[in-house]
């Protein structure tokens, strides 16, 4: 993945680290069990707390040490962002509050703004959410690209004359000796009208190289084919069984209307901040890293193509990540070390506690993960006992279980 051909050290490295991480998913399942009792004995009953609450967040504390630190911020924001959903969904199924329509829209829009400000404002990224918006919006966004500004606007005028001319003779020659004309033809039209597109005015407070025209368009067909190429290659792994039972599927898999629509989500992201960030460089005729969050607001109505609370929350736990990091860089708040694992446990005892007692406002993706992890067993753990806490659990469980097609009939020979 590298790109590189591995060394010893990376070998040894690499099945130490999966021996580690399969350590934390063994202790983390294990203690579990170890934990509901220990507590059950300890008390001398179960309460709404020890039945899988407290459990799992002592099991969830011991194990994270087990595993690589590098690892923790990631593990923390998965659960994180799954633990957000299942906290609201219990506030609005107990009617705390109501859910707000398009709400994950808000919710990315903002979270989107604040990141692409740090992405124009701050130097040496390392997270990897900034490789994320790179891909989106490009590099030329960045704060280290305005000191090389006015070496691509000498350059990039010249380097279209030179190139177009060059290009045109190779494929005049071409086309006298081949017999495809209008094949080649057709190329040296695209390729004439890609230079007079980027041989049009850019603003000289314009980070990117040629036209503001040809970044905008450039930059927004780069992310469609991005978006197309991604949604169709997790659409054929996905569903790569039913492929193999009937390979005549793959023409209906391919051309679905919704396999556009994470295209048209990056592309038109991409191509919405681009635009209204030249367009405040003519409009001010300066460059500023604030014109990342008019920018961030207006491109994120792309969004609405592609809704989805797991990216929204992702968004929002990474902007608050970097808020909070920035924070304590400037010594506004102390560094707590302990941060990341506390909310980790927390996350994840969240997690297994809607998991045994209120399964109904848990994301069915990750019940269904918890069911394949655990061999079926998180199902067919008895709900009956637990109905006494007035939350209807096995009734609930019942209704999950036929939603996502699983059973809890599973006999165990070990």
């Amino acid at each position: 993945m590298k790109r590189r051909k591995p060394t010893k050290e990376d070998i040894k490295k690499t099945i130490l680290g999966i021996l580690q991480s399969t350590a934390f998913l063994a202790w983390s399942g294990f203690s579990y069990s170890v934990f509901i009792c220990w507590l059950s004995r300890l008390l001398g009953h179960l309460n709404f707390l020890t039945v899988s609450f407290l459990p799992s967040f002592l099991s969830s504390l011991t194990a994270i040490l087990i595993e690589r630190p590098s690892r923790h911020s990631l593990l923390c924001l998965y659960v994180s962002n799954i633990a957000t959903e299942t906290l609201f969904k219990m506030g609005v199924w107990r009617g705390y509050f109501s859910p707000i329509p398009r709400g994950e829209i808000y919710i990315f829009a903002v979270s989107a703004a604040v990141l692409l400000y740090f992405f124009r404002s701050k130097v040496n990224k390392q997270d990897s959410i900034y490789k994320i918006l790179r891909l989106i919006v490009g590099p030329y966004e960045e704060i280290e690209y305005t000191v090389k500004k006015d070496l691509h606007s000498k350059t990039s005028l010249e380097n279209i004359e030179v190139s177009s001319t060059e290009k045109n003779r190779d494929i005049q020659k071409k086309c006298q000796k081949n017999k495809f004309n209008i094949l080649l033809k057709s190329l040296e039209t695209y390729k004439y009208l890609i230079n007079i597109l980027k041989a049009r005015s850019k603003h000289v407070s314009c980070p990117h190289p040629y036209s503001c025209a040809h970044y905008v368009l450039a930059g927004s067909a780069r992310a469609f084919s991005y978006g197309i190429g991604g949604q169709l290659a997790l659409n054929l792994i996905f569903q790569y069984k039913k492929l193999l039972q009937s390979p005549k599927l793959i023409k209906s898999i391919i051309f679905q209307r919704e396999n556009l629509n994470l295209g048209i989500f990056l592309g038109g992201c991409s191509g919405l901040f681009r635009l209204v960030s030249c367009s405040l460089r003519r409009i001010l005729h300066k460059d500023s890293h604030t014109y990342a969050i008019p920018a961030g607001l207006v491109a994120s109505i792309a969004f609405m193509a592609y809704p989805n609370n797991v990216v929204a929350l992702y968004f929002m736990w990474k902007a608050l990540q970097l808020l909070w990091n920035n924070a304590v860089e400037s010594g506004k708040v102390p560094e707590i070390k302990w941060f990341v694992i506390l909310l980790y446990s927390f996350s994840t005892a969240l997690l297994f506690h809607a998991a045994i007692i209120e399964p109904q406002n848990l994301r069915l993706s990750y019940f269904k993960f918890l069911y394949n992890m655990s061999g079926g067993r998180i199902a067919v753990m008895s709900r009956i006992p637990l109905d006494e806490f007035g939350l209807e659990t096995n009734k609930h469980l019942q209704d999950v279980l036929r939603k996502t097609r699983l059973t809890d009939q599973i006999n165990y020979s070990f």
